[in-house]
């Protein structure tokens, strides 16, 4: 099933995760997404390349506006988790998952096609679990003074929500998902770099710098994979597999950095699996052969 890539997609983001919390000791945001980006560039061109995919778009506001809602998103997501405990700030920045589906039953409503309606109603249910296994998992917090950062924390997973429609929009119209990743690499390099000056140059040591070739290549294999779940996916489907990531991330933190889970988180990762699988199988029943373009 092609929606699956989103979890491929969460894993790949949640090894990259692994390999930042490594190097932000070295590194700030802005140059994480800088060279996240530029390294991206290169691995995508060289992909494109490889698998005859042109450079040239016929849509290329489609792409500045991916990009545009892209890296506000990813920087809200990082000043989230600067000033939010960490599993507040993943928590609202998850949320997109229940805006796509907010969004998709919006327009199902307002063009008035209830019979779409009825069909998405048990898989918008199993976003809203999937959400419930989140808030298990990280049972997230919020202080009085942190209200300004929980708001930007929460319109960070409004800005994934928009990104990922747009992903879904570009394929429509037929473009590459290589393409869509170089371009949205192009975006963040050029944002990661004019706020340098800003938040300043960290001092290159080796070999701690040499993280940033992995969190590169992770995130350009990441969004690739997620690219083509939007693409040729079904959105709910693949908005509700999107929360396979939190998952994956608490597993490394359990393996790697002996972070421990509670009764009530392997709750939350229990339900989080089985509202992926609900809605697989309830994909697959309401549409036993969907065509690719369908989302």
């Amino acid at each position: 099933m092609q929606a699956a890539w989103m979890v491929v997609a969460s894993l790949m983001f949640a090894l990259m995760s692994v390999c930042i919390k490594v190097a932000a000791s070295q590194f700030n945001t802005a140059e994480i997404v800088a060279w996240r980006g530029a390294i991206g560039i290169v691995f995508m061109a060289a992909w494109c390349r490889a698998s005859g995919v042109s450079m040239r778009t016929r849509v290329p506001m489609m792409h500045v506006w991916r990009s545009i809602v892209g890296v506000m998103s990813l920087a809200s997501w990082f000043y989230a988790i600067a000033h939010l405990p960490l599993a507040t700030a993943m928590t609202l920045n998850y949320m997109s998952g229940v805006w796509v589906a907010a969004f998709l039953v919006g327009g199902t409503l307002v063009m008035g096609r209830l019979q779409d309606l009825s069909r998405q109603g048990p898989i918008v249910l199993t976003v809203l679990a999937a959400f419930t296994g989140v808030v298990l998992l990280l049972r997230p917090t919020i202080e009085q003074n942190q209200l300004f950062a929980g708001l930007i924390g929460l319109l960070s997973g409004l800005g994934a929500a928009f990104a990922y429609l747009q992903v879904a929009a570009l394929g429509r119209v037929g473009e590459p998902e290589a393409r869509t990743v170089l371009y949205f690499s192009i975006g963040a390099t050029v944002a990661g770099f004019a706020a340098m000056p800003f938040t300043g140059v960290s001092h290159w040591t080796w070999p701690h710098a040499l993280w940033l070739l992995p969190i590169g290549v992770l995130a350009a294999l990441g969004q690739l994979a997620m690219t083509r779940a939007y693409t040729r996916g079904a959105t709910l489907v693949v908005a509700n597999l999107q929360y396979s990531g939190i998952v994956f991330a608490a597993l490394f933190g359990l393996w790697l950095f002996g972070d421990r889970i509670s009764p009530m988180g392997w709750a939350g990762m229990a339900l989080i699996i089985a509202s992926g699988v609900a809605a697989t199988f309830l994909r697959a029943r309401a549409l036993p052969n969907p065509p690719a373009e369908e989302h």
